[in-house]
């Protein structure tokens, strides 16, 4: 089963603020967009639930230090990214 991404402008927004700022990441962050629209259980993803003010959406690892939290509505096939960036700005 094949995912659609849903870009809302806020999150447009913050993953262009954060490739200006990590130009160096652009491949690494597309790629991991790809791999979740066509599996986002991939084990490379390290796809986990968050907890506490974020329970009820999930977060991907972009590499060690970067993350993007998203919403994960599995019934309707659709993953909406919420927010990208490094550990302490996500959570």
């Amino acid at each position: 089963m094949s995912y659609r991404l849903v870009f809302t402008d806020h999150y447009t927004r913050r993953a262009a603020r954060f490739l200006k700022r990590h130009p160096e990441m652009r491949g690494q962050y597309l790629k991991v967009l790809q791999l979740l629209a066509a599996n986002p259980h991939h084990p490379s993803l390290r796809l986990h639930a968050l907890s506490g003010k974020l329970l009820g959406l999930h977060s991907v690892s972009i590499n060690l230090s970067y993350r993007i939290t998203l919403e994960l509505l599995i019934e309707d096939g659709k993953i909406i990214p919420i927010d990208v960036g490094d550990h302490d700005a996500v959570y």
